[in-house]
């Protein structure tokens, strides 16, 4: 609960800021907001580590999932001074259910030889992301604009397990959003991007089995995003 009010109290920090950023502008200034969708690949969990239960004191090797269809929105803003039209901010949240691959994971303790289970189908990862505010930049060539940004992400992440019937969540965890893309001014208001986008963020569950061993387990989650959208200028 108290990770939960201090990720709160940064994120209300942040749109504050935000906000008074915007609202300090003229009202000629550049505002979007846009729609997108896409797919996570290329996620996992690592370096995963027993914290309780049976799974005290053990090491995991990485799970990896399944890529997964993903949703969601963003809105921003350009500043509109001369000089600094190619730099903005922008917030944004999106969701996605992974599933956790059939594999086996290695579990180890200390330096002793890992030992070897079987992770079966039926276990889902949804991550809902929550980005209060990333710095972005951009090049205009003409109608095209490639661009950047990096951030910080609040990440939720809810996790089920169907063979034991058991959820777990990580609520507020504050880490890393990273990305790229590019953006075509179709009109003057309407655009089309595509992107790709990095998540980083380290969870801490109270029960999350893995194979035949229960108990909490904490680690970092990783992911790579692809999306595009529809985006509309003010």
């Amino acid at each position: 609960m108290s990770r939960l009010r201090s990720a709160m109290g940064s994120y209300w920090l942040a749109v504050a800021i935000l906000v008074l950023v915007l609202f300090s502008r003229p009202a000629q200034a550049e505002w979007y907001v846009a729609g997108q969708g896409g797919a996570t690949f290329g996620g996992g969990f690592h370096n995963l580590s027993g914290t309780s239960g049976s799974s005290a004191g053990l090491g995991f090797e990485d799970l990896t999932l399944h890529t997964s269809f993903l949703y969601g929105g963003k809105v921003g803003y350009y500043l509109d001074d001369p000089g600094l039209k190619w730099l903005g901010f922008e917030m944004e949240a999106y969701s996605s259910t992974q599933h956790v691959n059939q594999q086996g994971v290695g579990i180890g303790q200390g330096g002793g030889n890992p030992t070897s289970v079987e992770v079966t189908s039926g276990k889902d990862v949804r991550v809902t992301t929550w980005a209060p505010i990333t710095i972005m930049v951009r090049y205009p060539i003409g109608s095209l604009e490639p661009y950047g940004g990096v951030g910080l992400g609040v990440y939720f992440l809810h996790l089920h397990d169907a063979a034991s019937n058991t959820t777990a969540n990580s609520n507020a965890n504050m880490g890393l959003i990273a990305k790229a893309g590019l953006r075509w001014r179709m009109t003057e208001h309407l655009a089309l991007f595509a992107e790709w986008k990095y998540n980083q963020f380290d969870f801490d569950v109270g029960n999350f089995p893995i194979g035949s061993v229960s108990g909490g387990k904490m680690g970092r989650y990783e992911s790579q995003i692809a999306v595009g959208g529809l985006g509309w200028h003010f």
